[in-house]
């Protein structure tokens, strides 16, 4: 079982960049990896999704709204936002830019490569498939990520750090509108802040949307 070296953890300059945008984009082909309790679990992103506050009302922090879930997005760039979604799913975000930008990405879907049997178990599935880890929930619990791990910082003394992968080239990335956008929204819910690794079987729906214009 091999695990990616620890000195090729992200920096702290990597998530303080003010465009989440971008960020989202360059998590793609990332590491994340967790230890929970001595078990180790690891997978590649292969999707995400941005969320930009305060102008973006698909995001939590949208017209600069400060609540108990939401004060984590105003941390620096660099800490983990993990909210619990339907009142049962954990959903795992990378906070990016300055303190009190509350930009963050959603980490939608993984191609587990450590951790495997952990994995399956947490997941109370019977063997490895796509399904384990191909939706926000669902990587979240097959990583071991819960609520309590809000706030954690991602660097090496974390149970949550990312780890350089390399880059994914421009066009073998498909971008479009983010998941689960509602008319509440407006506009918004048509930004096109979805992106994911083209051809990916770990992708949790592989729409062939594909949007080469500027937001």
């Amino acid at each position: 079982m091999s695990i990616t070296k620890t000195n090729n953890i992200l920096p702290a300059s990597f998530y303080l960049r003010t465009d989440v945008v971008q960020c989202a984009k360059d998590l793609l082909g990332k590491t994340i990896r967790t230890n929970i309790e001595g078990q180790i679990t690891e997978g590649i992103i292969v999707e995400t999704e941005a969320y930009r506050g305060p102008d973006d009302r698909g995001c939590h922090a949208y017209n600069h709204r400060m609540t108990p879930r939401t004060k984590t997005m105003y941390l620096p760039g660099g800490h983990a936002y993990v909210y619990i979604c339907y009142g049962m799913h954990p959903m795992m975000n990378v906070v990016t830019s300055l303190e009190g930008d509350a930009h963050a990405v959603l980490i939608r879907a993984i191609k587990p490569i450590t951790g495997h049997d952990i994995m399956v178990q947490r997941r109370c599935m019977d063997k490895m498939s796509p399904t384990i880890t191909n939706g926000p929930g669902k990587l979240a619990i097959a990583l071991g990520i819960e609520k309590s791990l809000d706030a954690c910082e991602l660097n090496d003394s974390s149970p949550i750090i990312i780890l350089d992968g390399g880059e994914i080239q421009e066009d073998n990335i498909y971008c479009g509108p983010r998941v689960g956008m509602t008319k509440h929204v407006g506009d918004c819910a048509h930004r096109p802040w979805r992106f994911y690794i083209k051809d990916n079987p770990w992708v949790s729906k592989p729409l062939v949307v594909d949007y080469t214009g500027k937001w």
